[in-house]
């Protein structure tokens, strides 16, 4: 349950998946984009979490492709979040670049940039039955998703 060491492909193309993206939107933010108001102790768990799940997916390699069974189907359905993720990207980036579409659901999920890639890595973490990336995950998750709800709350108060 800890993990073995090693490099992890799948947790590099993840990562991928994740940063590309990330840096895309870094010259595409919302034009009505604020961070001043962030909860500093959620920021500090997010900080924590992107560290700590970006070492874990990279050094066990666990969570590379095994022979199918049952327990695929966990790294079966967090590599279509991750999918997912990436279409909810290219839904932003096609659009305006307002607060509104980049918290905007995707088919019911609340603040899916911030949701899909931290359930992905959560249950990419419980296909390889590494500890370390699902508790890394929940950091994320808290900070992470905490941030983005508190960036929703604020743009339905406007």
């Amino acid at each position: 349950m800890l993990g073995h060491l090693g490099f992890s492909y799948v947790g590099m193309i993840y990562l991928l998946m994740l940063f590309i993206p990330n840096i895309i939107w870094s010259k595409n933010q919302p034009i009505d984009y604020d961070i001043t108001h962030e909860n500093k102790i959620l920021l500090l768990f997010e900080r924590i979490g992107q560290v700590c799940c970006t070492c874990s997916v990279l050094i066990f390699s666990d969570s590379n492709i095994a022979p199918f069974s049952i327990w695929s189907l966990w790294l079966i359905v967090s590599f279509l979040l991750m999918l997912f993720y990436e279409l909810c990207w290219i839904r932003y980036f096609i659009n305006e670049h307002t607060e509104k579409i980049f918290y905007r659901s995707f088919y019911g999920i609340p603040v899916p940039l911030a949701n899909l890639p931290v359930t992905a890595f959560l249950l990419l973490g419980i296909y390889g039955k590494v500890i370390w990336l699902i508790a890394s995950s929940i950091i994320l998750g808290i900070g992470h998703i905490g941030i983005h709800i508190q960036h929703l709350k604020a743009l339905k108060k406007i």
